[in-house]
């Protein structure tokens, strides 16, 4: 048994498979998931159970992210949020978009790891870094 870390077999794998420059996306639960995409990791159990943010923080414990992408819209719809997301990433590049053009760049995603989050915008693209 693991003694500690993400204990999801899923989720670690598609971490660890994960490359430099390659598109993760943590999302609400509402977000529309492409159907090309192969590794779909669900959390969802109940309205807000897990937290974007929990879900979030978790990736972010083992994954090296060089730049984020959010929806323009979640600064006007959903600041608290925003300000949130700023916070976990001080030194990182931030890109925005429309929301609907965010749900196109989702399509050349990896993987989707899905919340309960029932915060609107409260999703975030991450483009993978490299560790050296």
């Amino acid at each position: 048994m693991k003694k500690g870390g993400i204990l999801n077999p899923a989720l670690a794998k598609l971490l660890a498979e994960t490359g430099h420059t390659d598109y993760l996306v943590v999302t609400d639960a509402g977000l529309p998931l492409p159907e090309n995409v192969n590794t779909r990791i669900d959390f969802a159990l109940k309205p807000n159970v897990p937290r974007f943010l929990e879900l979030l923080d978790t990736v972010l414990e083992e994954l090296v992210v060089e730049e984020i992408i959010l929806a323009e819209e979640i600064k006007a719809v959903s600041p608290e949020m925003h300000a949130e997301i700023l916070k976990r990433f001080p030194k990182i590049s931030i890109k925005y978009m429309s929301h609907v053009q965010f749900k196109e760049t989702t399509k050349q995603a990896r993987g989707f790891i899905r919340s309960g989050e029932f915060t609107p915008f409260a999703n975030i693209i991450l483009v993978a870094g490299c560790a050296y």
